[in-house]
């Protein structure tokens, strides 16, 4: 049995602090690497003719690997997002006091690869009912999250959840947890969690969707 202490540190770091409680952070950016591991292209950018798009899908080690593999896809790189503290380290992170979500920045070419194609690789990739945890990994940093660069995003994001929120009603599945909101700051994680997949082939993936499929958007175009 789980013992008292350990079921109460759950419960903390299920619940977002407040914004006066988070860790104070640092003025300091992470320092990262120029290039991506896996496509060679920039991690920061400038990126011109690209759009972005943040989600949170729970450990960002295995999301990262599903969107760079998409055709279409310029950059991906994991980072913190949608909480309070500047500039926060993985440790803090995972301690429940900085509010933020571990994201994925992924930097597409809408010429080649639609923005609701990467809707449907969000929202089949990872179980978006299960609040804050995803599988065994419990914590405010594993929520279910969109963090969309437009208003246009914003709108077709949200038509998503409610089409995808059918298809798992009819599966027998609750309801979408899943926070949509404009893109917050994006703070890059350490070098070591960039690419983490293709550095460590058999490192932990906790990724794991629900079966269910979205008929958002197109798939198998999108693939390389």
């Amino acid at each position: 049995m789980l013992n008292a202490s350990f079921l109460s540190l759950l419960s903390r770091k299920s619940q977002m602090p407040e914004p006066h409680d988070a860790l104070p952070g640092r003025a300091t950016p992470m320092p990262i690497p120029e290039t991506h591991f896996v496509l060679g292209t920039p991690l920061e950018g400038p990126f011109a003719g690209m759009e972005q798009l943040q989600v949170g899908m729970g450990c960002f080690w295995g999301a990262e690997k599903a969107f760079w593999q998409l055709k279409g896809v310029h950059s991906t790189a994991v980072g913190y997002a949608a909480g309070f503290t500047p500039n926060p380290t993985y440790q803090e992170v995972c301690s429940g006091q900085t509010g933020h979500n571990e994201v994925v920045r992924v930097t597409f070419d809408p010429n080649v690869v639609a923005f609701d194609a990467l809707l449907r690789v969000f929202w089949e990739g990872h179980d978006p009912t299960q609040g804050m945890r995803q599988g065994n990994d419990q914590g405010t940093q594993y929520r279910s999250g969109i963090y969309a660069y437009s208003d246009q995003h914003l709108d077709v994001a949200r038509a998503s959840k409610v089409t995808y929120q059918e298809q798992l009603d009819a599966a027998g599945y609750g309801a979408i947890t899943t926070e949509i909101l404009s893109a917050p700051t994006f703070y890059f994680a350490e070098t070591e969690h960039q690419q983490y997949l293709h550095k460590n082939p058999g490192g932990y993936c906790g990724l794991g969707g629900t079966g269910v499929g979205c008929p958002v958007g197109p798939l198998e175009a999108g693939r390389d």
